[in-house]
């Protein structure tokens, strides 16, 4: 689940990682408020105005801007908040900005000059451990780094039987060439941050820029982070931070009918339960000449209203020219899941493409009879050859 900038700063604050301080605004007034606090409680005269949406590259499409004066503020706040904020991660319909983010300004001159880094913790799946990647390149695509400087990306693994080492700590700081109290102020950041990822149960925690200031404090100035759904039932405060209005309303509705959607670009609907039989499914529908207009799961326990949802978020779809429902009888009865295409079709009305019914498992047999004798516009089968030659026929 991805978080806003501001939410990811908080879970970082909570275990000590020094970051960029800033107040959250969803209204100019609020952010004319906010940069005002800036300047009493940390003497920044300068703001900067932060959109905050579930995309990198948002200073590029323009939803980062310097604030020198609360007129400013007010004028680069009514400018980003409500804009179609386009970036290289959005695609070109962009995403609508709710809320920016008025933080401190960092880059304040002093003894030295100020340095930026990329950080983040995230997961090696091909050892199994967690790694930290870091880079003295940081404020720019870490992308374009690693494709054409590699030799400036580092890794540090992270045994799990032991945790991140001071060692490691001090390996990193070294190569990112920081001594004296940047030096120790890294490592310090460093493990916090481990400890922030490690304890959240995170899939990814990305710094980008980790900034050393002109007096050799070692903060945050943006935070990226996805926490792991699959673990969110141990963290209900973090799991409340999920905001809706940055996900596909598809998504979200799936999400709220306990269906595992995903949508892809063909043309026939997909309603499966179990991974691997919607894997097969989708190869079936390609042998037989169409194209898979989506992933959709709906679980061991199929019955009529999680039928219905799926009916309804595929027919969203208008490249659907078909369905093909395709469900294993194991620990669910294929009679009681015919019985449920049946209910949900009547209760949804006239659905405007074919419909083709596999049904395998117990009670296959009866299931077939209780959709023939329907009298729906529903093609049933029991073996799945059966079923890839009617998905041939309806696309005809």
């Amino acid at each position: 689940m991805n978080i806003h900038e501001y939410q990811g700063k908080e879970i970082l604050k909570s275990f000590g990682v020094a970051v960029q301080e800033g107040v959250v605004a969803d209204t100019v007034e609020q952010a004319v408020e906010a940069a005002k606090k800036m300047k009493t409680d940390y003497n920044s005269d300068w703001v900067v105005i932060k959109a905050q949406i579930h995309a990198g590259g948002r200073g590029k499409g323009g939803g980062v801007k310097l604030a020198k004066n609360l007129d400013e503020v007010k004028e680069k706040a009514t400018a980003i908040l409500g804009m179609q904020l386009v970036t290289p991660q959005t695609g070109p319909e962009g995403k609508k900005v709710n809320k920016i983010l008025v933080a401190q300004d960092v880059y304040y001159p002093g003894a030295s000059e100020t340095k930026e880094f990329y950080v983040s913790v995230l997961l090696n799946r091909a050892s199994g451990r967690n790694i930290i990647m870091y880079s003295t390149e940081g404020g720019m695509d870490i992308e374009e780094v690693a494709e054409h400087t590699p030799h400036l990306i580092f890794k540090e693994e992270i045994d799990p039987k032991v945790g991140l080492q001071g060692f490691q700590a001090r390996k990193i700081a070294f190569n990112l060439g920081l001594s004296g109290g940047a030096h120790k102020e890294m490592v310090k950041f460093v493990t916090a941050l481990y400890k922030a990822y490690d304890s959240t149960d995170s899939a990814m925690f990305e710094i980008n820029p980790v900034l050393k200031t002109s007096d050799d404090k070692i903060i945050a100035v943006d935070a990226k982070v996805d926490l792991d759904e699959n673990a969110l039932f141990r963290h209900p405060d973090y799991a409340a931070m999920r905001d809706k209005l940055e996900e596909d309303p598809t998504d979200v509705e799936a999400s709220e009918s306990n269906l595992n959607y995903v949508k892809l670009d063909g043309n026939v609907g997909c309603m499966v339960n179990g991974a691997g039989l919607a894997m097969a499914t989708m190869d079936i529908i390609k042998i037989a000449g169409g194209e898979p207009a989506n992933f959709l799961d709906v679980g061991g326990t199929a019955n009529a209203q999680t039928v219905k949802a799926g009916f309804n978020i595929i027919l969203k779809d208008p490249n659907v020219k078909a369905i093909l429902i395709n469900i294993f009888g194991g620990i669910v009865r294929c009679d009681r899941v015919a019985q449920g295409v049946i209910d949900a079709y009547k209760e949804i009305g006239d659905v405007p493409v074919p419909i083709i019914c596999r049904l395998q498992g117990t009670n296959a047999v009866e299931a077939k009879q209780l959709i023939d004798d329907s009298g729906l516009k529903v093609y049933s089968a029991i073996a799945l050859k059966d079923a890839a030659d009617l998905v041939t026929k309806v696309l005809a």
